[in-house]
């Protein structure tokens, strides 16, 4: 209305003295002047059609996703998605959906209540986790499943939304990603219906690297904490995830919050999605806010229950990895073995976590009446944040992470070659939890990465190998490996070198536990564990 009102004016004054004030006449020299301010890259939009539309049903909201749509879905396990028009897709019976989701929810929940509906054929996700349906029916051949790894999906998602066509990045070269037969599809027989394609490679820097393009939507659903009466949005804690950078990647986006305020409520600087990528917003109804995993400490309680050093296999592992901390540290640390090291932390040090879900500052477990839905970690579990904590979207959660900003990533394994080449993310055929985050915890040459991991799998198989027999995670990436037995240092050139062996054994029995050659450090000693 403003530019409108400066046209109008701006007409009135240059029209010639003799010439008529009819509003026809105004009209079409109003006309002529839009015409002539285009051409000189000066012209005013007056167009109105693209204001926030605000809905009271869910149902109303998505009538209109036709079959065959592809759907952006906020969220990071069940924290931060969006319930409300889950749950209106559900009432819709919408089909030949392909959902763009981090993760699928679980059984009963989220998304997964979709998949048991059959309204999803594909899922575009990093993560199959717990969701027995999920990886049901991927391995049946129900449904196509595209693995992504969760840093690559997320700026696929920010870039199709910057209008960005495809962008290069060094996670997952020389894996199945980059060299294309990743199963999307299976044959009911187990074969492969459908591969992945291979990635065009380029090298900059001396550093491979390799081409993804980016995802766009028909449709968004997004989650946030609150919306002003403009369209202006703010989310809350950890469940900003995926949900900030979707809001942007799809033709139209379609909000629901908790609650919606008016305007000025909040700050203009503290807005986290303007108004212009909200085309749709609803109150949602009521909320579950399912917890995905409950972990929480007793008043009084430590972090762990301290124990006689090395008095079992995953205690003696923990001990030894909490020694790779140093002050001033920013570390990432996956689920498991990894995570519990953190307990150890030497209270004379700072060490900064991050998890990859859009956190820095991690703290411990909370207290019963400290839960809070909004708040996770990377393994879904409710925990708190120390002061001077931050919270920020996926795709800036994983910038930190490729950008070499995160000092060490500490994760497990199923399998490390003699040169540092990971394996933990699937078995074909038989077991595909995705590759979550850890292609991208991998990537970066300016971060440490120590596996810590039993030393022999079951049946003594071996677990540390010339190279790996599985698909693997990263190549040449591991620096350090941890086990019971054993703290092998990792050069990509030149291979595996015993640096410290458990009191007891011998050099002879961890060759023999060990799948691939070594040499030995002259300067071999104990195992080290961290005192308490």
């Amino acid at each position: 209305m403003a530019a409108q009102s400066l046209l109008a004016r701006f007409g009135r004054r240059c029209l010639p003295a003799a010439a008529s004030r009819s509003a026809a006449t105004l009209q079409q020299h109003q006309s002529a002047l839009r015409a002539q301010t285009k051409v000189c890259g000066c012209y005013f939009s007056t167009s109105n059609c693209h204001h926030t539309k605000f809905y009271t049903d869910p149902v109303e909201a998505v009538k209109d996703i036709p079959n065959g749509s592809t759907l952006l879905v906020g969220g990071f396990g069940l924290c931060g998605i969006p319930e409300n028009l889950i749950g209106a897709l559900l009432k819709s019976g919408v089909k030949g959906i392909t959902a763009v989701s981090n993760n699928a929810g679980v059984d009963n929940f989220g998304l997964g209540l979709l998949l048991q509906t059959k309204q999803i054929k594909r899922m575009v996700s990093s993560y199959v986790g717990e969701n027995a349906e999920f990886e049901r029916q991927y391995l049946c051949g129900e449904l196509e499943v595209e693995l992504t790894p969760q840093g690559t999906l997320a700026e696929r998602i920010r870039a199709g939304g910057a209008g960005i066509p495809a962008f290069y990045t060094s996670t997952g070269y020389g894996t199945l990603v980059q060299e294309g037969g990743a199963p999307i599809k299976y044959n009911k027989d187990g074969s492969v219906a459908l591969a992945s394609e291979p990635r065009e490679v380029r090298e900059f820097g001396g550093r491979h690297y390799i081409m993804e393009k980016a995802i766009t939507g028909d449709f968004a659903l997004v989650k946030a904490w609150k919306s002003d009466r403009a369209g202006n949005i703010i989310f809350r804690k950890t469940a900003r995830n995926f949900n900030q950078p979707m809001c942007k990647a799809a033709r139209t986006t379609v909000v629901e919050v908790e609650e919606i305020v008016d305007v000025g409520s909040f700050a203009a600087e503290d807005i986290h999605v303007p108004k212009i990528y909200v085309h749709r917003l609803i109150k949602g109804d009521k909320y579950e806010k399912r917890i995905e995993r409950l972990s929480v400490r007793k008043e009084g309680e430590s972090e762990s229950k301290q124990k006689k050093s090395g008095d079992n296999v995953r205690e003696r592992i923990i001990r030894r990895a909490a020694l790779e901390f140093e002050d001033g540290m920013y570390a990432n640390l996956g689920i498991g073995i990894p995570l519990l090291a953190s307990n150890f932390i030497s209270p004379d040090i700072t060490v900064h976590l991050q998890s990859e879900n859009g956190v820095l500052g991690l703290g411990p477990y909370p207290l019963q009446n400290e839960v809070d839905p909004d708040l996770i970690n990377a393994g879904k579990e409710t925990v708190t944040v120390l002061p001077g904590a931050s919270y920020f979207s996926s795709d800036e959660s994983f910038a930190m992470i490729r950008g070499g900003h995160v000092d060490l990533t500490m994760l497990g394994a199923m399998q490390v070659s003699k040169y540092g080449d990971l394996a933990n993310w699937m078995i074909p055929g038989k077991m595909v939890k995705g590759m979550g985050g850890a292609m991208d915890l991998v990537s970066s040459s300016r971060t440490k990465v120590v596996v810590t991991m039993e030393h022999s799998a079951k049946g003594n198989a071996h677990k540390i190998l010339e190279s790996c027999t599985l698909p693997i995670t990263g190549k040449n990436c591991v620096d350090r490996i941890i086990t019971e037995k054993a703290v092998f240092d990792v050069d990509q050139k030149n291979g595996l070198t015993l640096i410290e062996i458990w009191e007891g054994l011998s050099v002879d029995e961890i060759k023999k536990s060990t799948g691939a050659s070594f040499v030995v450090s002259p300067k071999l000693e104990p195992m080290k564990q961290i005192s308490t």
